[in-house]
């Protein structure tokens, strides 16, 4: 049985620390911005998690920087997770 990666390689996931953060603006920017879906952006204005599949996410990644101090820092390749590969 193999596992369907979908059409984004990339399953990310971080924290973004910082004053006055919003996460919703946070949200529109990278739906607006870049290709991806399964988006999840929640926290408050000192903490935000974001979670999303890309293709791209050293683009998001620098986003995420632009924003505040990242850290727990993610990027899994679904593909290669599909594949039943391992790291």
């Amino acid at each position: 049985m193999s596992i369907d990666a979908g059409d984004y390689r990339y399953d990310m996931q971080l924290l973004i620390e910082g004053e006055a953060l919003s996460e919703s603006d946070i949200h529109h920017y990278i739906s607006d911005t870049f290709e991806g879906d399964c988006l999840l952006a929640v926290g408050d204005e000192t903490l935000v998690k974001v979670h999303f599949h890309t293709n791209k996410p050293w683009e998001v990644l620098e986003y995420c920087a632009s924003q505040g101090e990242m850290f727990d820092i993610v990027v899994e390749d679904m593909f290669r997770q599909a594949a039943g590969k391992r790291g």
